[in-house]
């Protein structure tokens, strides 16, 4: 499946307000994540432009799934809003977010998650989180 692009001046869509290439762009570029947040927007914006190299870069190589399901109906990314971005200690962090989508022309579905990440050689990466 090939990436979907998004203008460098259109408005990113991880709900910060800036534009991609201001905000989530460096880091789908190969920039390190400041933080877990960051990371957990970077993601939510690489699964709305549907780059996997991105988001297998990012994920934890423990947990990483082989195929992350892009072959499948895909939804529609409507929104994200974060919650919680909590530091565990300097290289453990927790993230609550929910994220809107739909697919096809179902409702909109709220998908809330709280996150784990660990930082190693200094990148944040993905573990996993609880789906509720």
């Amino acid at each position: 499946m090939q990436t979907q692009p998004i203008a460098p001046t259109a408005p990113c869509p991880c709900g910060r307000a800036r534009a991609y290439a201001d905000c989530c762009k460096p880091l789908h570029d190969g920039a390190a994540a400041p933080d877990a947040e960051a990371l957990m927007r970077s993601r939510y914006v690489a699964y709305v432009r549907r780059d996997a190299d991105y988001l297998r870069a990012s994920w934890h190589a423990s947990t990483r799934p082989d195929d992350l399901g892009f072959d499948e109906p895909q939804p529609v990314w409507l929104g994200l809003d974060v919650e919680a971005h909590d530091m565990i200690d300097a290289d453990h962090a927790e993230v609550a977010f929910v994220a809107k989508y739909r697919i096809g022309g179902g409702s909109v579905v709220r998908m809330r998650e709280r996150s784990r990440f660990v930082r190693e050689h200094g990148r944040w990466l993905y573990v996993d989180g609880d789906v509720g």
